[in-house]
């Protein structure tokens, strides 16, 4: 229990940034699969990974310390996070960071799988499964305060759901999933089995802010477009779009205890999609349900700065998670997020505790 209150506080949202070291995790027999760092020539700190001879789409750029804490500055924003915590290299030093932040337990996410990485089956199997064993090693040293999603070969079921098996056994509290998965949205039958495994595992699908359709990425990222709207239009609607989807699917009919989080989008969007799904299903003759986040099991990551009472008329109160997006510079990003949120005045206390507490534990089943 820390900041003032009488309930430990989980972070919903926190993220790893890979490095060299994820790839140590690889299996001997997966070397030829190690990616590689190139910077592009005209701004070493940015690259994307090579990935069996192949550029992917995963992009990363390296910050310094110093380059966050000016970033923080002009931004208004804290995002300031020490090197060795986001990277993971040294896990002792993420702890006093949390401890500092008031933060008793963070669930984490990928960085690079928020795009592409490879669209070779062998290759994703090799890479998701190093990811996942070097989350497992970090729960492990982590006295149990780090939490993680893990990550799947999609191209490949059986192995996904082999994975899948192994990460829930090590500490994973969810299934990372991205709102395009390739060639496939992320309601297309093709994914039953993920979500029947994930249903009988008790484990959430996390449906991060991500884009996995290199042609649709690309298409944005290329577009001669204010360089701030990148991350808009490539991760952060494609979200949105997925909530609206599942919303209009029959999927939580047939997977009725299957548990879904939206993390990192914000949750300033429900009322409008809530409005679009209402005339949609309308339209067919059916009642639409004031409460059907509650009833698709769907929960939301607010950020500090929603404005919740508004939201709070569509979606209620015990579907709303909070989180940092520790480790990141986005527009999400605030590493004092939830000091602030327990700070404000147009909420009680009694949602707070919620927000902070009751609600990402269902949700993570924690």
């Amino acid at each position: 229990m820390s900041l003032g209150t009488d309930f430990s506080i989980i972070d919903a949202d926190a993220h790893v940034i890979e490095s060299d070291l994820t790839w140590d995790f690889l299996e001997p027999a997966e070397a030829k699969y190690r990616p590689n760092l190139v910077p592009l020539k005209d701004d070493p700190s940015r690259g994307h990974w090579m990935v069996d001879g192949e550029a992917s789409a995963a992009f990363i750029r390296k910050f310094t310390d110093l380059d966050i804490e000016k970033m923080s500055k002009v931004a208004g924003r804290n995002m300031a996070t020490p090197a060795a915590a986001r990277e993971m290299s040294d896990i002792p030093l993420r702890l006093r960071h949390l401890d500092q932040l008031g933060i008793d337990t963070q669930i984490l996410y990928s960085t690079i799988w928020l795009t592409s990485l490879s669209r070779k089956p062998d290759a994703e199997a090799a890479l998701a499964g190093a990811w996942n064993r070097w989350l497992i090693d970090i729960h492990k040293k982590s006295e149990g305060r780090l939490r993680w999603t893990c990550v799947l070969p999609m191209l490949l079921i059986d192995e996904s759901i082999r994975q899948m098996r192994i990460a829930k056994e090590n500490g994973a509290v969810g299934v990372f999933m991205r709102p395009y998965e390739g060639d496939r949205v992320m309601t297309d039958p093709y994914f039953d089995p993920i979500f029947a495994e994930a249903e009988s595992l008790n484990l959430p699908i996390t449906v991060h802010i991500s884009n996995a359709n290199v042609a649709n990425a690309g298409f944005f990222m290329d577009a001669p477009i204010a360089q701030s709207t990148k991350g808009f239009t490539i991760t952060r609607v494609p979200a949105v779009v997925g909530c609206m989807l599942l919303l209009l699917s029959d999927i939580a009919e047939k997977f009725p205890n299957l548990r879904w989080g939206f993390i990192e989008s914000s949750a300033q969007w429900v009322p409008w999609v809530y409005n679009e799904a209402a005339r949609r299903i309308s339209a067919t003759g059916k009642k639409v349900s004031p409460a059907i986040f509650k009833e698709k099991n769907i929960w939301i990551e607010a950020q500090d700065d929603d404005d919740l009472e508004f939201v709070l008329r569509y979606i209620d109160e015990d579907h709303l998670v909070t989180g940092t997006d520790y480790g990141h510079t986005d527009p999400s990003a605030k590493v004092d997020a939830i000091e602030v949120f327990l700070g404000r005045s147009d909420i009680n206390d009694a949602i707070k505790k919620k927000v902070l507490h009751d609600n990402p534990k269902k949700l993570f089943a924690i």
